[in-house]
């Protein structure tokens, strides 16, 4: 376990600075610069094998960078408490024979001493962030028992559970039907009250622009970072996807789709 780090208030949650990860020869992420402000949620988007995973992994201090740093309020990524990463769902053991209850509170295990039993204040914590994504019923169900939206909410709850101020969230609404995602994305809305700074990896141009602040649009380089109307242009997101680009009418809107979106994505194989 790393120690805690302090909090300096006067730097911004998160600082990301010429940022680059070489992975079998090949550059993963280049020279990715920009910081984020408490409490703002930005969506990432771009195509399949442009980094998003990656970027969020060396954020939450699971990979090391081949050169830059990442800063959270003043200092490197390991060590903060106040980082939650939240994988895709495709990347967890949904047989390990865990409950719901259990994954939350791994959650509080960086707020324990070393062998130390949860108190009953941690457990009150669970319970609190249960009832807030609205799992209390199914505290003691395992977890592959839960639909794609349960599972979401299990660990956005592990995450409160953490007192996470900076959650990444690797594609959460992958898979999952309309109401599952107007439920999560409303989930998200109540975060966004409470100040928790949140980045969601998405293929949804839509949702990108309809639900979060600011969009960050990268293709192992930064190709755009702002509001919507200034990311999502079409020179901007043809520089992203190049000919790959494919505009698909969804139930909602626009996603963004490249021709290797049903292949498997090539960065899943050098981000772990």
């Amino acid at each position: 376990m790393y120690p805690h780090v302090h909090h300096r208030n006067d730097q911004p949650i998160l600082d990301v600075s010429k940022l680059s990860l070489r992975y079998d020869g090949r550059m993963a992420l280049e020279g990715i610069s920009f910081h984020l402000h408490a409490g703002e949620h930005v969506a990432v988007v771009g195509p399949n094998g442009a980094g998003k995973s990656t970027l969020f992994k060396l954020i939450a201090g699971v990979l090391t960078p081949t050169s830059g740093q990442v800063s959270v309020y003043g200092s490197g990524p390991r060590g903060h408490v106040c980082i939650a990463y939240i994988p895709q769902r495709s990347q967890v053991d949904w047989h390990f024979p865990v409950s719901v209850a259990d994954v939350v509170m791994m959650g509080r295990s960086a707020k324990l001493r070393p062998l130390t039993w949860p108190s009953k204040n941690d457990w009150q914590v669970v319970r609190q962030s249960l009832a807030t994504v609205e799992l209390e019923g199914l505290a003691n169900r395992q977890i592959g028992q839960l639909s794609g939206g349960q599972q979401q909410r299990m660990f956005i709850a592990r995450a409160l559970a953490q007192e996470a101020e900076l959650m990444l969230m690797d594609e959460p609404l992958a898979g999952l039907d309309t109401p599952s995602q107007e439920g999560l994305l409303s989930l998200l809305a109540r975060l966004h009250e409470k100040g928790v700074t949140v980045m969601v990896a998405t293929h949804d141009l839509q949702q990108a622009a309809q639900y979060f602040d600011r969009i960050l649009l990268i293709n192992r380089q930064i190709i755009a970072f702002g509001t919507a109307e200034q990311v999502l242009k079409p020179e901007t997101l043809m520089q992203a996807y190049g000919g790959r680009l494919r505009l698909v009418e969804g139930e909602r809107g626009m996603l963004a789709m490249d021709d290797t979106c049903c292949e498997g994505d090539a960065e899943h194989e050098h981000a772990h």
